[in-house]
């Protein structure tokens, strides 16, 4: 699992096309509010659900692998259970990254990824580390153990 500080950093700056599996079209539900914070952050965000033609306003697939242009970050919101075939499908789509949400730790699935060469972040909120690293998690009073007098660029 990648969790350091530079390697976070380094998967944000890079990884600028999200496809999120399991996005919900609804406005309340986890998913909705980080992929809409990450997408008004410059992010392209890709809806991977059946269940919904368009979230945000882009186009949902049913499979990452309906999705006809490059993906690098591949964002879970999946019953665990459901997340090595997720996995296989960021290896094979060619994905950089498979990052598990809050709650989310599949070690099959964190191997699958790992030894396809694709990062893996389990266990952790894309939108919060984000904020935390970014810039503006701190100004709600969260000690987000970044000390520093400069904001990073997202790149």
């Amino acid at each position: 699992m990648q969790d350091d500080i530079p390697t976070l950093r380094r998967i944000l700056a890079r990884d600028r096309t999200i496809a999120v599996v399991g996005l919900s079209a609804e406005w309340h539900r986890p998913s909705y509010f980080a992929a809409k914070y990450m997408q008004e952050r410059g992010y392209r965000i890709v809806p991977v659900n059946p269940r919904y033609p368009e979230i945000l306003d882009e186009k949902s697939y049913a499979r990452l692998e309906d999705i006809p242009f490059p993906v690098d970050m591949v964002d879970v919101f999946r019953k665990v259970e459901e997340i090595p075939a997720i996995a296989k499908s960021a290896v094979a789509i060619g994905a950089k990254t498979l990052w598990q949400q809050l709650g989310l730790m599949s070690e099959e699935a964190d191997r699958i990824a790992t030894e396809g060469g694709l990062d893996s972040v389990w266990d952790r909120c894309v939108k919060i580390e984000h904020a935390r690293l970014f810039g503006g998690l701190n100004w709600a009073g969260v000690n987000t153990k970044v000390i520093s007098s400069h904001r990073p660029k997202q790149g």
